[in-house]
């Protein structure tokens, strides 16, 4: 992804330079997506062992936001030039399509576990996105596990994971996420997966609307690298890769063939109304 020159988000958080305190574990970055591969491959509860991380517990000071590795900071610049084009894009797609305006997220970066008001069991799926404070939260060390662990290389693998959370927020400011976690609150376990499986969906498509209106910062085989993400993030292509037999009535983002179709939807269309997974017959 071409991104020289860009500018960046002021709209990042940065506690990098915290860890936490307190009585609970303290764990670093891969640590912790260790902790959360359990939940992406086995489909266990895994909230007991992320709230053992004491989400509440109050930052003691580490290092500095000015002590990061050149690497760290490459990566800090990287996710704020990425936020930055999702800034661009909504605020033109939501001026053009909807006649609104756009509010962007807070972006906040952190390493190995922080706290939000949503708590760190929503953390669960790597990057999540918190509707309470309207912030998603991302810790970079994500995008050496998709690379290592999942085989989802490339750069603009990691800018769809962002995008795909900005969606998030996307459907925040629709108000279609709201509307989905009432519904879910009030649903059995099977319908309750099937609704978090069409926000996914919807979420994978509101990034190929993103993913269209950057094309002019593509690079040769970045469109690739998105759809090898979509693809190694599918609920039957991980349920498999732990050893398992897939089981849809669990899944909760959609198999990777459908995550790489309402990408590619959002994509060939750039249009918002072409995601709506909701009342779409088929997946």
């Amino acid at each position: 992804m071409r991104l020289r020159g860009r500018r960046e988000s002021r709209n990042i958080e940065d506690r990098r330079g915290q860890r936490r305190g307190g009585g609970g574990v303290r764990i670093g970055g891969f640590g912790l997506l260790a902790v959360l591969a359990i939940g992406w491959f086995t489909g266990a509860d895994i909230r007991p062992l992320l709230n053992a991380l004491d989400p509440g517990a109050a930052p003691d000071p580490g290092r500095s936001v000015s002590e990061l590795t050149e690497s760290e900071r490459q990566a800090g610049r990287f996710v704020s030039q990425v936020l930055g084009t999702t800034e661009d894009v909504w605020s033109a797609v939501f001026r053009q399509q909807l006649g609104a305006v756009y509010e962007p997220p807070v972006l906040v970066l952190f390493s190995g576990a922080t706290a939000s008001p949503c708590g760190n069991a929503s953390g669960a799926t790597g990057p999540f996105y918190c509707p309470a404070d309207e912030k998603a939260y991302l810790d970079v060390a994500f995008f050496s596990f998709m690379r290592d662990e999942l085989g989802a290389e490339g750069d603009f693998a990691g800018a769809y994971v962002i995008a795909h959370e900005v969606a998030h927020h996307v459907q925040h400011e629709l108000g279609v996420l709201g509307q989905v976690n009432a519904l879910r609150q009030t649903a059995g376990t099977r319908e309750a997966n099937a609704l978090t499986v069409r926000l996914e969906l919807q979420a994978d498509c509101l990034s190929g609307v993103w993913a269209r209106n950057v094309q002019g910062l593509l690079e040769p085989g970045d469109l690739d690298e998105a759809l090898n993400a979509a693809r190694r993030i599918g609920d039957d292509y991980l349920q498999k890769r732990a050893g398992r037999v897939p089981n849809p009535h669990s899944f909760t983002h959609g198999t990777s063939e459908q995550r790489q179709n309402w990408f590619a939807q959002g994509f060939e269309t750039g249009d918002i109304n072409a995601c709506d997974t909701f009342n779409a017959t088929a997946l």
